[in-house]
């Protein structure tokens, strides 16, 4: 049915989405061949796709679901289906940068909460929305499985660790100014239609992208550690109150300097975009 854009039906029929002008058409077309030829069965290159329209228009159309259900044979309400299920397809027009701060529970306690509440007062936008010079759209997301680096915001799905509220208004800024501005973690950013094109599966050819990794955290692959025996004797920890129950000093065991431990026990410094303020930890604890 035909909607106002404040979403009120006005009983009629919704006109057919519009195509790509051709030569849009052309260039998609030779794009998704490409994916399509992939997969031993064509509808499995619907995710892709999506991806594929997405870094198209910065979000996914109705256009772009017609032209996926058109290339693989599917019924617009089949492309639809998937489109509105997963969070990383937009359904509306998005900023350059899609900045999420995670506010699952570890992240939240650590200050995740305080650290969206406070992008919203400063961006003066609302969850899920654009910055009026079309640069960020802002979001709380679930867990990115980066919990010991808590607090944890993301762009256009790249790691910026351990923030807190100043250095994450530091980093929309800089992002709205056009500084470039450098993950913990991972590719260098790029544009998050530049980001829907590499989820699609086309190489990122911009020089040290690829190189570049993203991989857990020390703290998080302890477990692995210890199911392949590789960890060191367990650390005891001192209540924070101190108190009768405290081991003596000379039974602690020291970390090594390989070793990492978590935030909670030994903060570490937190991250700034500033160039001159790298983001992460400036070295591993214990060193």
């Amino acid at each position: 049915m035909t909607t106002t854009p404040d979403g009120v039906s006005l009983g009629m029929p919704q006109l057919p989405a519009p195509d790509y002008p051709d030569d849009v058409r052309v260039r998609l077309e030779r794009d998704a061949a490409e994916i399509v030829a992939r997969y031993p069965d064509s509808r499995s290159a619907l995710l892709p796709l999506l991806h594929l329209v997405q870094s198209e228009e910065g979000h996914v159309t109705r256009t772009g679901m017609r032209f996926c259900a058109e290339v693989l044979g599917l019924t617009t309400a089949e492309v639809t289906a998937v489109a509105t299920f997963y969070t990383m397809y937009r359904r509306r027009p998005s900023g350059d940068y899609q900045v999420g701060v995670c506010t699952n529970t570890l992240c939240a306690v650590m200050g995740g909460d305080a650290i969206f509440e406070a992008l919203q007062d400063h961006l003066s936008v609302g969850n899920g929305e654009t910055t009026d010079d079309g640069k960020v759209t802002l979001e709380h997301i679930e867990c990115n499985a980066a919990c010991d680096f808590a607090p944890v915001v993301m762009v256009n799905w790249e790691f910026f660790d351990n923030q807190t509220v100043d250095s994450a208004k530091r980093l929309v800024d800089d992002l709205r100014a056009g500084v470039q501005v450098e993950p913990t973690r991972g590719a260098p950013l790029c544009t998050f239609k530049e980001t829907a094109r590499i989820l699609a599966g086309f190489p990122d050819e911009r020089p040290g992208a690829v190189e570049a990794t993203g991989g857990a955290g020390p703290a998080s692959l302890v477990g692995l550690r210890l199911a392949k025996g590789e960890a060191g004797t367990a650390r005891v920890v001192h209540p924070r109150d101190g108190g009768p129950h405290d081991e003596p000093q000379d039974t602690v065991h020291e970390p090594s300097p390989g070793e990492h431990l978590s935030s909670h026990d030994a903060p570490q410094e937190t991250s700034a975009s500033d160039p001159a303020h790298p983001a992460g930890p400036t070295a591993e604890e214990g060193e």
